[in-house]
């Protein structure tokens, strides 16, 4: 349950995100070395961005429409990340079925992220206010 939740490390789907990351950290390390500065420095930061945005909205979620749009930043990363895995494929660089499996992971942290995004509410802190401003 949310309620028992204190830390972001402890979300199912940031759990999820981070060893989906660390998985494409280590496929990537296979990418031929004229890819570093195109696919490489592409699916590494989006893949831990992810992440990165869920504990930042984590922190926000005092506010509720920030909270969301740290979420939905974390959504189109972890979408970002299933197009690189596309491009990875197609440039014979991942097998497709290992590809395949890791973006089955980005399917599946996409639906948490967007079932958190229209029922934030069970996330919220007490006494959050509906915008950042006030």
């Amino acid at each position: 349950m949310p309620n028992k939740i204190t830390r972001h490390t402890e979300l199912d789907v940031y759990k999820k995100a981070f060893d989906v990351a660390m998985e494409i950290f280590e496929l990537s390390k296979k990418f031929p070395k004229e890819e570093i500065y195109s696919m490489t420095d592409q699916i590494r930061p989006s893949s831990r961005s992810v992440c990165a945005n869920l504990a930042e909205g984590w922190r926000k979620r005092r506010y509720e429409a920030a909270f969301s749009a740290k979420l939905s930043d974390s959504e189109s990363e972890a979408a970002e990340t299933q197009v690189w895995l596309q491009f990875a494929v197609r440039c014979d660089y991942v097998e497709r079925e290992r590809a395949a499996c890791l973006y089955q992971h980005y399917d599946e942290i996409l639906a948490m992220l967007v079932e958190m995004i229209n029922h934030p509410e069970p996330w919220l802190l007490p006494g959050r206010r509906s915008s950042g401003l006030r």
